[in-house]
């Protein structure tokens, strides 16, 4: 299973990623953890992702592809991968669509998490407060909010029209949410 989960930051995608990857047995990559992780070891990339996180843009694509092929390469994602966090861009659905081309697979589905913004906002500020995340102040936040309506909303309809979307309220407690999430992909599975 070959899946991407969607959605504005704070509807849930990484919850949702573990429990979900888990349920089919396949890796969740997450750009998110994997700058997060760069940037707690100090790396280059994890300076240069910094800089872009904290100001609440997103990380150039060229660095953000490459350590999405090299995490879609690895044994592990081989039978399948769930990517949370990438593609956020059209450019990057280019990019995804001939790292999957040469493996010889296809996607299976992209499904999208959908939340009230003002809920998101106040997801992300107690999320800051519980996990003490520098880069979740409500000035970031309300930039991180524009800045994926403008640049991956519009995935959302390429997706739609390939007829892989799949929308799942995300709205509710976090085992509602994997109950429909699954639910959804059952469908899709068995079609």
């Amino acid at each position: 299973m070959r899946l991407i989960l969607m959605g504005p930051p704070g509807a849930g995608k990484g919850t949702q990623a573990k429990y979900v990857a888990d349920r089919f047995g396949i890796p969740a990559i997450s750009t998110g953890d994997i700058f997060r992780a760069n940037v707690s070891e100090g790396t280059e990339l994890g300076v240069e992702a910094k800089r872009y996180m904290d100001a609440g843009e997103y990380v150039p694509d060229e660095v953000t592809n490459l350590m999405v092929r090299n995490r879609i390469d690895e044994d592990d994602a081989h039978p399948g991968f769930l990517l949370d966090g990438y593609p956020r861009t059209l450019a990057q659905v280019d990019e995804l669509d001939g790292m999957i081309r040469h493996t010889g697979h296809q996607l299976d589905a992209v499904v999208v998490l959908t939340v009230n913004s003002e809920e998101l906002i106040a997801r992300l500020l107690q999320r800051a407060k519980t996990e003490g995340r520098a880069d979740d102040t409500e000035e970031v936040i309300r930039r991180r909010q524009e800045v994926y309506a403008e640049q991956t909303e519009p995935l959302i309809e390429v997706y739609r029209d390939r007829g892989l979307l799949v929308e799942v309220d995300g709205l509710g407690e976090i085992d509602e949410v994997t109950e429909r999430v699954l639910g959804s992909l059952a469908t899709v599975h068995q079609s």
